[in-house]
């Protein structure tokens, strides 16, 4: 028999939980309650769950990696959303490798996101 697996969901840490929902609410992402108060958030192929709870070695060393159709609208995107929400979050503006553009989002509690194409 062939094993396969049909999602991945990972289970993303919050320092200040009530902030980080309200980032990834402003980046787009739809959320629904979860078990044990957690929240689920899904942006077209992209689903995690944000945990009320934090470590700092963990949430520094998390990634998530996104792959975008446009990294400069993403960027600009997040830009305007830090901006206006006053988040305690940063963007870096998009850089080139190869034939690869990344752009790079921190996010509240830490989180390295990786918006790529």
């Amino acid at each position: 028999m062939k094993l396969s697996i049909n999602s991945l969901k990972v289970y993303t840490p919050a320092k200040d939980f009530e902030e980080s929902k309200r980032f990834y609410a402003a980046l787009g992402f739809e959320q629904k309650e979860a078990w044990g108060g957690s929240v689920d958030c899904q942006l077209g192929g992209a689903e995690f769950r944000l945990q009320n709870y934090y470590v700092a070695d963990w949430a520094n060393n998390f990634m998530m990696q996104f792959w975008v159709d446009d990294v400069h609208a993403w960027y600009e995107h997040a830009r305007n959303v830090i901006d206006e929400g006053k988040f305690n979050a940063r963007v870096s503006e998009p850089e080139v490798i190869g034939d690869t553009t990344i752009c790079h989002v921190v996010d509240p509690s830490g989180i390295l996101l990786i918006f790529i194409n």
